[in-house]
């Protein structure tokens, strides 16, 4: 009989010798119930402190699939709806232009941008790069937000949303798929919508009845001493990274940017609260936080034929389609990793990682800070160890 749980140590261990990883932890639920934990390395390889169970990492692109659920609560309640454009909640997402193939034209007047297309990531927002208007605008703003983290004047969700609108998009919303700041953007609808900071909204409607204790914007000094620090791996020894990217503070304090799309910083078991929600059609310990209808919308594929396309640049993603800030698996004979039809998750890009597979009822959690890592090769390693 497979030992799982000693594959996976060995497997981990190797990834820390290698120094593929620093430091990292797993939990595999099972119906809700943990089947199994492992650690392995450090939180912070310089002072020799282990990577732990209660270790608080920066999430990043993790953050994404709490944002959608945030949108889910307004959804099933009336407050907002996919079809709505961003343009009524953000006043300058109604006037919007397009840079594509060097040519600068509005976005057509019949099709904006809609709360559906920063769910899907088919608004035409982007990351920063260099090789649009689009990317080096959205760049130069993210620029100001951080050199104002040292002001008493730091970028607000709203500001940071309202000033984006006014960068040219890469393509006309609904045309393509293509991963940005959507996110982000939709953070701000739904403070907008709901009236609160997006902030106080997750912490009301989400982390609270979740019991999710250590999850938030920022942390807080009385929890710094479990605070991961984050390594660049790419040379002949991991070097910590401090750098400040996408407007998320490295150094973990407050910020006016409550990023929907990487801002927030949480615990494996704080995640797995969330997860064992969706798995078990939007209840927690007998609470409704979501209805199973509005479960099964967010986990369900969402792309066209067409945009379905632009993901196939995607390499490690075959077979994985993408709805509502996350990857969903539709043909899993397409794949190069062991997954159910209809598993769905996401990861960051320092390494974090979540999938649920319903089909077999089981929740992979994973925490690591590698910088540029998303889903890498130790993970899809882990994946076959357990799906196998």
């Amino acid at each position: 009989m497979r030992d799982k749980k000693q594959l996976l140590q060995n497997c981990m261990n190797r990834m820390i010798e290698e120094n593929e990883l620093v430091g990292v932890n797993l939990l595999v639920l099972k119906d809700g119930k943990e089947e199994l934990y492992a650690e392995a390395g450090y939180a912070n390889r310089e002072e020799k402190k282990p990577f732990k169970r209660d270790t608080i990492v920066r999430l990043y692109s993790q953050s994404k699939p709490v944002t959608a659920a945030a949108a889910m609560l307004l959804i099933q309640d009336g407050v907002i709806e996919p079809y709505e454009p961003v343009g009524k909640y953000i006043e300058s997402f109604n006037n919007q232009e397009i840079v594509e193939a060097g040519v600068r034209r509005p976005v057509r007047w019949d099709r904006p941008m809609f709360i559906k297309d920063l769910l899907d990531m088919t608004s035409g927002l982007v990351y920063p790069f260099t090789d649009s208007p689009a990317e080096i605008e959205t760049g130069n703003l993210y620029n100001e937000m951080i050199d104002r983290f040292s002001t008493d004047n730091m970028m607000s969700t709203m500001e940071f949303a309202e000033r984006l609108g006014k960068v040219p998009l890469a393509f006309q919303p609904g045309d393509h798929f293509r991963y940005g700041t959507s996110a982000d953007i939709l953070g701000a609808v739904i403070e907008k919508a709901s009236g609160m900071k997006f902030g106080e909204f997750l912490q009301e409607r989400l982390f609270t009845p979740l019991n999710m204790k250590d999850t938030g914007f920022y942390v807080p000094d009385e929890k710094m001493d479990r605070y991961a620090m984050a390594y660049n791996c790419y040379g002949e020894e991991p070097v910590p990274y401090s750098g400040n990217n996408l407007g998320i503070r490295d150094d973990g304090k407050k910020n006016a940017f409550e990023s929907g799309g990487a801002g927030l910083f949480s615990t494996i078991d704080d995640y797995a609260n969330f997860a064992r929600m969706l798995m078990n059609g939007g209840t927690f310990e007998g609470k409704e936080i979501l209805t199973e209808r509005t479960v099964r919308f967010m986990t369900s594929p969402q792309l066209t034929d067409a945009q379905q396309k632009d993901m196939e640049s995607w390499v490690c993603l075959g077979g994985f389609s993408y709805g509502n800030l996350m990857r969903i698996m539709k043909n899993p004979d397409k794949s190069g990793i062991m997954a159910g039809l209809g598993e769905y998750g996401w990861d960051g890009w320092l390494g974090p990682y979540f999938c649920n597979d319903p089909e077999s009822r089981t929740t992979v959690l994973m925490l690591t800070q590698r910088v540029d890592y998303g889903t890498g090769p130790a993970t899809r390693k882990f994946r076959n160890i357990i799906f196998s």
